[in-house]
């Protein structure tokens, strides 16, 4: 069998025709979810990841940003939020040494939490926490044993099929997993999460740069072309004293 690159091409040389899955419509079945299951049943990344253990193709992402921006490293405590399904939470584990794998190197600790329950992660401790919540802040450096050196997500709003709440729903997300970032990052830390495709939003943006030495906006090879999906990357905070009093989470049930 012809084996594959993320990027779809053949690595045998021989030029075969690629293999593509159709899937028929089902009855009952909306063309729109029989295109999406055709979509991900041809999707590399979804076939590498099953492959290669990982809870979906979203692990890839967080696999490509730190091999350019080198944030997951052994010893590092590393908070994820809105960690199900947990694919980056098994990335993460591996690559700060949870488990202790390489006895050269220090061992990170790995902290995935989110609003619903998942199967456990060997090497992360998964925890079923509002990050909102008042007493979040204070558990997760409990169970960290301190400050976090990273604190990353990749969440994303439920649809409501309004574009303009849409919106402001994702903001929210991501200006209160910055919030919760400021109060739980250790000086020299670095955020990282899911923004908008013009990079955040401008006060955002400005806030960031105040509060971190470098702040990078980058789509990775793994985000889908037509997705909207940017990252962001700041690395080297600079400590609480950079905050300005102006920057308020959205209010998460606006409408």
């Amino acid at each position: 069998m012809t084996e594959k690159t993320p990027t779809g091409k053949n690595t045998s040389g021989r030029g075969q025709r690629d293999l593509k899955v159709r899937v028929k419509t089902a009855k009952g079945r909306k063309l729109s979810s029989t295109l999406w299951l055709e979509r991900q049943l041809n999707d590399p990344y979804v076939i590498r990841a099953k492959k290669e253990g990982y809870r979906g193709r979203a692990a890839y992402k967080i696999l490509e940003l730190d091999d350019k921006y080198n944030f997951l490293v052994p010893g590092a405590r590393v908070v994820d939020l809105g960690c199900a399904p947990g694919g980056w939470c098994q990335v993460a584990v591996k690559r700060v040494n949870a488990l202790g794998d390489n006895p050269k190197k220090p061992i990170g600790t790995v902290l995935g939490v989110d609003l619903q329950a998942i199967d456990g992660i060997a090497g992360a401790q998964i925890h079923q926490l509002d990050f909102l919540s008042d007493e979040a802040d204070e558990l997760v450096k409990g169970w960290l044993g301190g400050p976090a050196d990273v604190v990353m997500s990749d969440m994303a709003a439920s649809a409501s099929g309004h574009k303009g709440t849409d919106h402001l729903r994702i903001i929210a997300l991501i200006e209160a997993a910055l919030a919760f970032a400021f109060d739980v990052l250790e000086e020299g830390g670095t955020f990282v999460a899911k923004v908008l495709a013009g990079g955040a939003e401008a006060e955002m943006q400005t806030q960031l740069k105040k509060s971190f030495n470098k702040v990078a906006n980058v789509k990775p090879p793994a985000s889908r072309q037509d997705s909207s999906e940017k990252f962001v990357v700041a690395q080297g905070f600079r400590g609480k004293h950079t905050l300005s009093g102006s920057f308020l989470p959205i209010d998460l049930d606006a409408n």
